[in-house]
């Protein structure tokens, strides 16, 4: 079930993630998505799985993306309602299922129901929105009793003694750049669990992950397609040259390529 799209929604006097970077309708972004997910969901789901995600329970999957998780959700946990929720929901049309509802709306839109749910996910959606302390209150208001809240957003742990090489400059670059072109911000992510225990929720818990990067491997390829989309934008900062960014893109390709990657904080808290 596909619902109309939410009118109204802006996310902010700045860029937005979807219109300024990485449009949907670029033929490249599923794939680099769906790089993203191969890394992550298995972390994501494994978490899910260990909270109860499973029959009887209804879920809400924000910032849906190409659909991975909301048809975990279905398939394998068996979920009884999965609602998924994007802004442009345009790569879920492949999953057809009497339990799923795709809602096309924007999260900052305040008209925008989120209650009755028994689980609510949002994996890298916080990061990219200005509202992101307020929209951890407005869903953790929409737990059921006894219903999880689990966010998961963007880390990084830079080699403090690498300050000079081209992948470290980009990638510092790259931060800038999403920073100041739709407001990403992931130097609060440490703080969700304390978010959550301020909304009240109860068995807060968090973990880290940072995979490695491999140059075969699917983190490799969603950084390496993150940097291409992103080429004017890094160059723009000014702390990177059309060189620099070429020497990171190959060096995501070489055999030598040791680099702890950008990892993922998750934290979940249940309403009483």
């Amino acid at each position: 079930m596909t619902d109309a799209p939410f009118p109204g929604g802006a996310a902010g006097d700045g860029g937005r993630y979807g219109e300024d970077l990485f449009e949907p309708e670029d033929p490249g972004e599923a794939g680099r998505i769906d790089a993203g997910a191969l890394v992550y969901d298995p972390v994501t789901t494994r978490r899910l799985e260990a909270l109860g995600a499973g029959p009887g329970l209804r879920c809400l999957e924000v910032g849906a993306g190409t659909g991975t998780v909301a048809r975990w959700l279905l398939e394998e946990a068996g979920a009884d309602e999965v609602v998924a929720l994007d802004r442009d929901t345009g790569a879920l049309t492949a999953l057809d299922s009497p339990r799923l509802r795709v809602v096309t709306a924007d999260l900052t839109d305040e008209r925008l129901r989120l209650d009755g749910f028994d689980l609510i996910h949002a994996r890298f959606v916080l990061m990219h929105l200005p509202e992101r302390r307020r929209i951890v209150s407005r869903l953790a208001s929409g737990l059921n009793p006894g219903g999880w809240l689990v966010l998961g957003d963007a880390v990084e742990l830079p080699d403090v003694l690498d300050t000079s090489s081209a992948y470290r400059r980009t990638m510092d670059a790259m931060w800038q750049a999403l920073r100041t072109t739709i407001g990403t911000d992931i130097s609060t992510v440490p703080a969700y669990p304390h978010f959550l225990r301020e909304e009240g929720l109860q068995q807060v818990g968090a973990e880290l992950w940072c995979p490695p990067m491999r140059p075969d491997g699917a983190l490799a390829r969603f950084w390496t397609e993150t940097l291409r989309r992103m080429r004017p934008a890094l160059e723009a900062t000014g702390r990177v040259d059309a060189d620099a960014v070429d020497e990171t893109l190959a060096y995501l390709a070489a055999p030598h390529l040791a680099e702890l990657g950008p990892g993922m904080a998750m934290a979940w808290g249940q309403r009483r």
